[in-house]
């Protein structure tokens, strides 16, 4: 993935920090495009990469800044990629969410579905490196990162600005690009060449995120800054692992487009013993990504693999069906939802200060599915968190298992902000929907998302959320369809039965 500096005012406090905290990583990122530079790098008519060499962690020495130990460094680089992979994974589901329609040729659907489960399982798979990151956090004793910045982000590392978009080939270029290994966008390869001219107006001399990547791993692999018992194997029954959260990716069982990669990789979460076991993981989940030696992949296809199987793809159909044609429906960008009384500052697609657009929920109906939906992304980010603090067997508390049932709420939670995003993107944004264009999920990020000391606070927090949601479907009925409201008392019925869990608990621990 390519790091940039974003074309808007930069904040000073920002860039000071920028200089004083994470100078070192680009100064390594410059002595790894040397040794890259150094090895054999060829391209077949622009298709692919016949050799790559990847420069060896060990030949890289990371300078600790002042205010950091050498494990308090580590961790801080691992909060950035945490919030890098959460921040990919948003934009990831809400392209895909915004696929389909009515306006998608008969013929044409089977592909634009296809497209989308691509999409989404890439997401899912970001979802995994973000879970994985914080396995390897917890297994150093540092501190867990559940969140990510709001819109407008500005940050040195991100790949491009932050946006909730729907999908089109542009914002699909973003992707491949953000995605795409070293040289590839400067190769004589025809959608490199097309994606980087439409770049040239998002992004300004780019870096790359894998500097990142090379930092992490050569300090993880330096026994004199990270000494082996700062590895705390104790730590394995809170990790997440794979039989728990790798539902339905064994073997690459989703993600895959007809006519291109074949199959998908597993969704990586990885739990934790030793600097080895990290070591690999974090390995594992940049190759995922970028996968610069496509001959060793042939059987995983990496996620810049599928998202430029789907850029050609829609490249094709879009000169048979006219270059207006999306696969997406017209939803909004960056939603966000307006007050009840406007003042009338809010304004669709107004300006955030810088080049992001923002899009007001202005449709009651739309706002209150916008509402459910923040209350429920927040349940899931909550649900997560308090799984590294469960384990199958010292948490138990009489028949229940408390990890049990916070995993399988999050993926509950999972389904749950599918569903209502399907109903978002078909939902007018502004009353009346004259205008043509439909809401998007808003994943507003939560006033925190500090789990609450002590388990009976956690479990009631859990409680409080859910009676939050009664009360916005309540508020809902007047407006739902009968399909709609199928939905709503399917959901209201699953947190019964979480609550009559939760109260069993809360009766337990007194």
């Amino acid at each position: 993935m390519h790091i940039s500096n974003i074309k808007h005012p930069k904040n000073n406090t920002m860039q000071a920090n920028f200089e004083r905290f994470l100078k070192p990583v680009f100064q390594v990122a410059e002595k790894t495009n040397r040794l890259r530079n150094e090895s054999v790098m060829n391209f077949q008519g622009g298709e692919g990469f016949e050799s790559f060499e990847t420069p060896d962690p060990k030949q890289i020495k990371v300078e600790i800044p002042y205010e950091f130990n050498a494990k308090d460094y580590l961790s801080f680089l691992l909060y950035i990629n945490s919030e890098i992979e959460h921040g990919l994974m948003l934009q990831y589901l809400y392209a895909g969410y915004s696929m389909g329609g009515s306006h998608i040729p008969e013929e044409y659907q089977p592909k634009v579905k296809n497209w989308q489960e691509t999409i989404l399982g890439i997401a899912k798979e970001e979802m995994g490196h973000f879970i994985s990151v914080q396995n390897v956090l917890k297994l150093i004793g540092a501190p867990l990162n559940f969140g990510r910045m709001d819109y407008p982000w500005d940050t040195p590392f991100y790949p491009f600005p932050f946006k909730l978009e729907r999908l089109t080939l542009k914002s699909l270029g973003k992707y491949v690009y953000a995605e795409s290994p070293e040289g590839w966008i400067d190769s004589d390869n025809k959608y490199a060449q097309e994606i980087k001219k439409d770049m040239e107006s998002v992004t300004d001399d780019p870096h790359r995120v894998g500097a990142l990547f090379a930092v992490i791993l050569s300090l993880i692999n330096d026994t004199d800054q990270i000494p082996d018992e700062l590895f705390n194997a104790n730590t394995y029954a809170f990790q997440a692992k794979f039989d728990e959260w790798g539902r339905g990716y064994t073997g690459g069982q989703r993600g895959s487009v007809p006519g291109g990669p074949k199959g998908s990789p597993d969704v990586l979460v990885a739990p934790l013993t030793c600097r080895d076991d990290a070591y690999a993981a974090l390995s594992e989940i940049s190759e995922q990504g970028e996968a610069p030696k496509e001959t060793e992949n042939e059987d995983k296809p990496s996620h810049f693999e599928r998202f430029l199987s789907v850029y050609s793809a829609l490249s094709d159909a879009k000169k048979e069906l006219g270059d207006s044609w999306e696969p997406s429906r017209n939803v909004a960008t960056n939603p966000f939802i307006a007050e009840r009384e406007s003042d009338g500052s809010l304004e669709s697609s107004r300006k955030a200060g810088t080049d992001y657009e923002q899009d007001a929920i202005k449709n009651p109906e739309a706002r209150a599915w916008a509402h459910l939906f923040n209350v429920r992304y927040r349940m899931l980010l909550n649900y997560l968190a308090h799984s590294f603090v469960l384990d199958n067997g010292f948490n138990n508390n009489g028949a229940i298992s408390p990890r049990a049932t916070i995993i399988n709420a999050t993926f509950g939670e999972m389904y749950n902000l599918r569903s209502i995003s399907n109903v978002l993107v078909q939902t007018p944004l502004n009353p009346g929907g004259a205008d043509g264009k439909m809401t998007g999920p808003p994943f507003s990020i939560p006033y925190t998302l500090d789990l609450p000391v002590g388990e009976a606070n956690r479990w009631q927090e859990h409680q409080d959320l859910i009676e939050a949601s009664e009360i916005i479907i309540e508020s809902l009925t007047p407006y739902v369809s009968q399909a709609n409201l199928k939905y709503l008392n399917v959901l209201r019925e699953a947190d019964q039965g979480l609550s009559a869990i939760i109260k069993e608990l809360l009766s337990n621990a007194k």
